[in-house]
């Protein structure tokens, strides 16, 4: 039995900047002791990451994916903050898996601050609506709502969302360990994407999977 919980998990975050289920492999190693979790991220590099936020990334990459035979294109810039590490093969790779993502995965935003709060306000009303018209509570209504909301963020928010390369982990998470990995700080800073006939009313094909199928 685990002698931690998710809100543990979370102080380790917080603290060090790490991914989520490296902060909850750093409890599970360490017993549930944060003190030594923290030391334990440290030794895999992964807790540097932290320390790495409050640098300038002005330098980076603008890679593109075109989808097989041109039904979506992507436009991603991605900074980092030397253009040593910018011109490296890890770097450039990183910035067209990036590019593939948004591809497959169609997110709006880079992260949650970027949502218009008329949107998220707009997008909690339905969910407050939904959650009545199943019979709940408005009390209960407004706690699913908040649940709810999170689930909105993966969909529409590039850093929530499970990356495409590995589903364990979320976008913000793979960037971290990048931070840990390459040693500079690195941010997505914002991307386009398009899609053919997007706005004419068609038939509509599982990009996900088209997308995946040419890995």
């Amino acid at each position: 039995m685990a002698n931690f919980t998710a809100k543990d998990v979370k102080v380790l975050r917080d603290r060090t900047g790490a991914g989520m289920m490296d902060c909850k492999k750093a409890m599970v190693e360490t017993d549930g002791d944060i003190e030594k979790a923290i030391e334990f991220l440290r030794e895999k590099g992964l807790a540097a990451a932290a320390k790495k936020a409050g640098r300038i990334a002005a330098d980076g990459a603008v890679g593109s994916y075109i989808h097989m035979g041109g039904k979506i294109g992507v436009l991603v810039e991605i900074n980092c903050e030397t253009d040593f590490v910018a011109k490296t093969p890890e770097f450039q790779t990183f910035v067209k898996d990036v590019a593939m993502h948004i591809a497959a995965s169609n997110p709006q935003y880079v992260s949650a601050d970027e949502v218009p709060q008329d949107e998220i306000e707009k997008e909690k009303e339905i969910l407050k609506a939904q959650a009545l018209n199943e019979g709940k509570p408005e009390k209960i209504a407004n706690m699913m709502v908040e649940g709810r909301i999170k689930k909105y963020y993966k969909e529409v928010c590039l850093l929530e969302q499970p990356f495409v390369k590995d589903s364990d982990k979320t976008v913000a998470e793979i960037v971290t360990e990048k931070v840990a990995k390459i040693g500079e700080k690195i941010s997505i800073r914002r991307f386009t994407r398009y899609q053919m006939g997007e706005g004419i009313e068609k038939r509509q094909d599982n990009f996900v999977e088209e997308v995946m199928s040419q890995m």
